[in-house]
């Protein structure tokens, strides 16, 4: 481990997720970030431009994550097994791609993440999904603002990877991640995955920090009803090959793989996936 304690690997196999902190500064973040509200075309100071409630923009800039974040690019190094383990071509790409919520269903009452909570999912609408897939070997919430309670935050359920790693074991030929079934390609069931989960958290954090997340975590957009700019976005790390759960030396599963095996009560897992590797053409807003 270069970056991770032994607390950190813990907690992640066991919450599903790592935070770091000041991972960046908040001047790197405002210069990286500088042009936010002119493309969004609102002014930062009069909340009546402020025409949609949550809004995710394209992606024109790639970033450095080794250069610009190296704490979290070295952590991700460590939960995926180690940099020779991601793909070599933008295997950790951060854009800016920028996830601005600014008052999402700001007029209801505020709810605390449940299962009850809507939109649960993971991401990945651009892949058929499967046990060891190697599109989404880890995913990132990156905070280009500071997110407080009941501001936007992210909810997490942190007790997801068995329920999700359950049910990707039990359908070998592939899963959707949202929309409807395709050819006989079932979709997740997210609905009835986070009914049996029972821990749940907003991701709140300082400018700077960045969540390191298990791929099989389910996670959801929340409401703002401070109507207070929530500014992320979210990336994936993309692996070199898909995962493997029976590795001849246990000790070189990495934290990922160990948390899918702790998920299904094994040591060892053989996955061979019976249905095509296949990429599609769409990838839903998160």
């Amino acid at each position: 481990m270069k970056v991770l304690t032994h607390d950190d690997v813990e907690h992640f196999l066991e919450k599903g997720y790592v935070r770091l902190r000041g991972c960046f500064t908040p001047a790197a973040a405002q210069e990286y970030a500088r042009h936010i509200w002119e493309r969004l075309g609102y002014r930062p100071d009069d909340p009546s431009t402020w025409e949609r409630p949550s809004v995710h923009m394209a992606s024109h800039r790639d970033i450095d994550v080794k250069e610009f974040a190296p704490r979290a690019w070295w952590a991700a190094c460590d939960l995926v097994g180690g940099e020779e383990r991601m793909a070599t071509d933008k295997p950790f790409p951060w854009t800016d791609g920028f996830i601005v919520n600014l008052w999402q269903d700001a007029d209801r009452p505020w709810r605390d993440p449940s299962a009850d909570s809507p939109g649960w999912h993971v991401d990945g609408a651009f892949f058929r999904h499967y046990l060891d897939s190697p599109e989404q070997g880890l995913l990132a919430f990156v905070l280009w603002s500071d997110v407080v309670h009941r501001g936007g935050a992210t909810f997490v359920a942190t007790d997801s990877v068995a329920p999700v790693a359950r049910y990707l074991a039990d359908h070998p030929d592939g899963c959707l991640s949202g929309g409807r079934p395709v050819d006989g390609v079932p979709v997740i069931p997210y609905d009835d995955l986070a009914r049996q989960c029972s821990e749940f958290i907003e991701a709140t954090g300082d400018i700077g920090d960045v969540y390191l997340l298990h791929p099989m975590i389910l996670h959801a957009k929340s409401q703002n009803v401070l109507r207070r700019p929530r500014v992320i976005t979210n990336s994936t790390l993309f692996l070199s090959e898909p995962m493997r759960f029976n590795r001849p030396n246990v000790d070189d599963h990495s934290p990922v793989e160990r948390a899918v095996l702790r998920a299904l009560g094994v040591d060892r897992y053989d996955f061979v996936a019976t249905g095509p590797r296949e990429r599609r053409n769409t990838e839903p807003a998160a």
